[in-house]
């Protein structure tokens, strides 16, 4: 029996490629560098207890002491994407855990306040440089299939970090109070080590390769890190494209200029004199940096002691054991998350996680609202209901708006940008997380627990809003694409609804389609 292959044949549906091994292992180790903000959030929640009993601190002492460290990072944040410009991406990650090592020993052995405050200022250093690099050399050695997959690592480790926190909280409880904490804040050095010496096995980002014209050395990692041979040199073209190098030329080392290689002028280009394009960038990345952490997420981590206190819990090592229930929780979502991007897409990720918050802060909200206003009676359904929704609100917050900010960050900036782009948005995120965790507790006196939580929830409804206003999909695009997608800030809304979701975002062909 014979037939017409091109009539009766339906076209083949292309096979996605597998996940590449070689990629994915660049990305675990290169992430591990997020654990080092994890562990210190985590860590401190409870160690903040026995640190205010041992040195016998205020409310107002100690919300600074838990949150100053956001504002310590602005400094490796900003130092980071220069200092990866001329050093490699490698050997920034490196400089970060010897930082944060440094820290964690001067924690661990401070005598008084003050000592431990120096020491969280260097330790908060590191974590800015590890913040700031760890997305952007996963985006960098990503293929375009599995990037979203990839750069959510991050936000993993980070969640897997705290959730080591919590649970080192809970066992060095057992000590006596002068030698707990400090246990809990010195044992941070190990993560540290691990991690410069990890470093030194992986390869350098292609990119950076590039940029300082090794394009032979860049080639050889892009074979590993690509889906196919096709794949890498698409993605070599479009890097040489990117950095200004003929794509003509196959010279193994070629010469860079000067300003192309340490990034002369970019801080121009992304504030003084943007493209429509650039300027779209730069405003989703800010928006999404201080949305996501004006909407409350580190207070609930870092204050969840207090927040379980309030809520009726009084024995320390139940309300710690508590917040290892809460680590668990952000770390199972953000591994849905991870499998989610790059299937789903990053946009309706994002808005379901935001809705989602929204609910929980108000029931949270409304919770402890209920419990304060009956203190002589002890309400276990309130109880129930408000742990149920702290354990919502991490969850909400890692399938979504926590993976989504670095993942978007890393790869949304073009690539002589990307470094300085992707540092501004660790600058914003590490400012707001500062100044929300810094003024909790004085929050929660001056509008109540239930108040301050009713506010979070009013952030995100404007979130929401700007989210959907303002996000492109890039699912599946890369890095060298993205510009295409940013440009017109009311993409959404124009009359031409139905492009296909990874042609929507193309602003010449909307622009096209519009004035026809």
């Amino acid at each position: 029996m014979t037939y017409n292959r091109d009539e009766e044949s339906p076209s083949p549906t292309p096979k996605k490629p597998k996940r590449n091994k070689y990629a994915f292992m660049c990305a675990i180790l290169a992430s591990m560098a997020s654990i080092l903000l994890g562990y210190d959030v985590g860590v401190m929640s409870g160690a903040a207890i026995y640190i205010k009993k041992d040195f016998q601190i205020n409310d107002v002492q100690e919300e600074v002491m838990i949150g100053v460290i956001n504002l310590y990072a602005l400094i490796g944040a900003a130092a980071a994407g220069r200092t990866s410009d001329w050093i490699g991406r490698r050997y920034t990650m490196v400089l970060a855990g010897v930082i944060f090592f440094l820290g964690a020993i001067l924690m661990g052995f401070a005598t008084n306040y003050e000592f431990l405050m120096f020491g969280r200022f260097v330790a908060g250093i590191g974590v800015g440089y590890a913040l700031m690099i760890s997305p952007v050399y996963t985006a960098e050695v990503s293929p375009a299939s599995s990037r979203g997959f990839l750069t959510s690592f991050p936000e993993v480790f980070i969640n897997f970090g705290v959730l080591l926190g919590y649970i080192s909280n809970f066992f060095f409880s057992k000590l006596p109070l002068h030698l707990g904490w400090r246990f809990m804040l010195g044992i941070g050095v190990f993560p540290s080590i691990f991690l410069a010496v990890v470093v030194l096995v992986m390869p350098e980002s292609p990119r950076w390769l590039v940029m300082q014209g090794q394009v032979g050395k860049a080639k050889k990692v892009l074979d590993k890190t690509s889906d196919s041979i096709q794949e890498s040199e698409q993605r070599l073209a479009d890097i040489k494209s990117a950095a200004k190098i003929p794509l003509d030329s196959t010279a193994d080392v070629v010469t860079i200029p000067k300003q192309a290689t340490h990034g002369k002028d970019v801080w121009k280009d992304l504030f003084l004199h943007p493209t429509p394009s650039v300027r779209h960038v730069l405003i989703a990345a800010v928006g999404l940096h201080f949305f996501q952490q004006a909407s409350g997420i580190d207070s609930v981590v870092l204050y969840s002691p207090r927040i379980f206190e309030n809520a009726g819990i009084k024995s320390d090592s139940e309300k710690l054991l508590a917040t290892v229930a809460v680590g668990f929780s952000k770390t199972v979502f953000i591994l849905v998350a991870t499998f989610l991007l790059d299937r789903v897409g990053r946009r309706p990720l994002l808005l379901t996680s935001v809705a989602g918050k929204m609910v929980s802060l108000v029931t949270l909200g409304l919770g402890l609202t209920v419990i304060e206003q009956h203190e002589d009676v002890k309400l276990t359904w309130a109880v129930g209901l408000c742990i149920a929704m702290v354990l919502c609100d991490v969850a909400f917050f890692s399938i979504g708006m926590g993976p989504i900010a670095w993942v978007y960050s890393s790869e949304i900036f073009p690539l002589k940008l990307r470094a300085q782009g992707a540092s501004v948005g660790v600058i914003v995120n590490r400012v707001t997380s500062g100044v929300i965790t810094m003024t909790f507790l004085s929050l929660t006196k001056a509008i109540t627990i239930g108040g301050a939580f009713f506010l979070y929830a009013g952030i995100a409804a404007i979130s929401l809003v700007f989210f959907y206003v303002v996000f492109p999909e890039t699912q599946g695009k890369t890095l060298e694409d993205m510009e295409g997608l940013f440009g017109n800030l009311l993409w959404k809304f124009s009359k031409h609804r139905h492009f296909h979701k990874n042609d929507v975002g193309d602003v010449a062909q909307l622009q096209l389609h519009t004035n026809a």
